[in-house]
Formats: structure tokens, C-alpha cells, sequence
């Protein structure tokens, strides 16, 4: 037999046996079926849709499927924006379908966009199936702003600054300060590494580390942000070095309490002399005829 035949006929034997033991391997483990499942109800949606403006209460309504042969113990909840289930449980019987309405606030002066959440639905062993939400909040683009409350410190600016409008803003800022003999602070716009949301009020500090020792100055804030946002603020400070000062003051206070002390003792009576005594007559004095010559 040829070497070729015999390497064949030896290997039939291996091939069978790798055959039969694939064949009698059970087949690989596949995920887990919860045996039920959520949907938006009312025709093969996706996911859940909602527009309004700020301040709208939105209604829909979940369905769970129950396609087990034991009743289903499930909790609802939301993620996002603000959803409120009209019971936050429910026992769904086997081989059933329930339907389970909520509402999705739009948060009263949120800004124009869209928001995503999701409809959580959570079974009694802990498995969850989600559906995502997607809220669209409507309204005017509105972009206003407002500084406030600026405060002139020993090494630092304080401010507040509020969002006034409909949109989330990027702020720029800008600080000037000019002094008796000039300018002595100008810093050119430059973004501030913050996002305020639609009517929040954030509290802000600008540092000024090496402020004028002596000088009288007026600052200037302007705050600007994309859309049209633009507010400046104004404030005076007086920079005084109280350290020379109060000395200086010091010094002169001690000299105005001495002179005052020496100028009350000129003023009194001799010791020796009795108060109330008469005063001694002075000596007359002689003059000769040689002496006023």
C-alpha cells in the first residue's frame, strides 16, 4: 500500500472520534433571557420622544411584557429629566402585557436644546432594560447676562456673575483699573474656564497679587459671552500702606501729647506759692544818667 494510502487510513480513526465529540458536545451557553421585556407603547417606537417648553408636563406610557409562566415583580425609574411613573411597581401576571403611564417635566427655565434620559425598568433579581428618552426643550435663544456685587480687595477682585437668559453661556472677561497717574491693571479678554447654566449664579475672584502700595483706582469688569451677552461693572478702592501710617501717626501723637503736657505746666501756679496769695511787687529799677548814656 502506498505510504500516501496508509497515512489516510490511520488518520480516519482520529478524524471520527474529533467528529463524534463535537458532535455529542452540548451547545455553547447563550446569554441569559430575562423572559421579559419594555417598549414605548403604541406602535413599534424605539425609544421615547418629547418636546414642550420650559416648564411643560409631558405624558406617555411604558409597556412590560411579561412572556414567562410566573408573575413579574418590577420597579420603574428615570434618568435625566425629571419622570414620574403613576406607580413606581408592578406585579405583571405570565403571558401578560401591562402598560404603565408617566409624566417628563421640562425644568422651568431650562435652555433650548435637547436632553437625554432613559425609562429604567428593574426586576426582583436586580436585571434591568432600559429605553432611552429624548426630550427637546423649546423656546427662544436668549443669551443675557448680568455682573454683580464687584468688590475691590487687599489682592483679589470679587464678583458675581448671573445668567439672565435661555442658553448656557462660555464668559469672557475683561479688567481694567486706572489710578491718579495712570493705568495700573489691563488684562485683555480671555475665556473663563467655567459653563453657567441658565439662571445660575456663580461667585467668581479674580486675583490681583501685586495691587498699587499707595493710590486711589476705579475698576472695570466687562463680562461678554457668544449670542450677545455683554454687562461691565464698576467699583473704587483706596489703596493706603496703614503699616508707615500708624506709625508716622504714632510719632506725631506722642509729640502733640508732650507739647500739650509742657504747656500745661507753664500754665500753672508755682508750688511754693499759696493759691489764693497776692502776687510779689517786682523791685523798681534804677537807671543814672551814666548808664542810659
Amino acid at each position: 500500500m502506498p505510504s500516501a494510502a496508509r497515512a489516510l487510513t490511520r488518520s480516519l480513526p482520529l478524524a471520527a472520534c474529533l467528529l463524534l465529540a463535537v458532535l455529542g458536545a452540548p451547545p455553547p451557553a447563550a446569554a441569559a433571557d430575562p423572559g421579559w421585556s419594555v417598549a414605548p407603547v403604541g406602535g413599534g417606537r424605539p425609544s421615547f420622544y418629547a418636546e414642550g417648553a420650559p416648564g411643560t408636563v409631558l405624558q406617555d406610557a411604558v409597556s412590560v411584557t411579561n412572556s414567562g409562566r410566573a408573575p413579574l415583580d418590577v420597579r420603574f425609574s428615570g434618568t435625566g429629566p425629571r419622570t414620574v411613573f403613576a406607580r413606581p411597581t408592578l406585579r405583571v401576571p405570565a403571558r401578560t402585557r401591562a402598560e404603565v403611564p408617566f409624566t417628563v417635566t421640562v425644568p422651568a427655565g431650562d435652555a433650548p436644546g435637547v436632553r437625554s434620559g432613559a425609562v429604567v425598568v428593574r426586576d426582583a433579581k436586580g436585571r434591568t432594560v432600559s429605553v432611552p428618552v429624548r426630550l427637546r426643550v423649546g423656546g427662544p435663544a436668549l443669551a443675557a447676562l448680568t455682573v454683580e456685587h464687584l468688590a475691590v480687595h487687599a489682592h483679589s477682585i470679587t464678583y458675581d456673575l448671573v445668567n439672565r437668559g435661555t442658553t448656557e453661556l462660555v464668559p469672557t472677561l475683561a479688567v481694567r483699573a486706572d489710578g491718579v497717574f495712570g493705568r495700573v491693571l489691563d488684562r485683555t479678554p480671555r475665556a473663563l474656564a467655567l459653563r453657567v447654566r441658565p439662571g445660575a449664579r456663580v461667585r467668581l475672584t479674580e486675583p490681583w497679587p501685586d495691587p498699587p502700595a499707595l493710590d486711589a483706582v476705579d475698576v472695570r469688569l466687562t463680562v461678554t459671552a457668544p449670542g450677545g451677552a455683554h454687562d461691565t461693572a464698576a467699583a473704587s478702592a483706596r489703596f493706603v500702606p496703614w503699616a508707615p501710617v500708624a506709625g508716622a501717626g504714632g510719632v506725631a501723637l506722642a509729640g502733640a501729647g508732650a507739647l500739650f503736657a509742657v504747656r500745661r505746666r507753664r500754665g500753672r501756679a508755682p508750688a511754693d506759692v499759696p493759691q489764693g496769695s497776692a502776687e510779689l511787687p517786682c523791685p523798681a529799677l534804677e537807671l543814672t544818667e551814666g548808664a542810659m548814656k
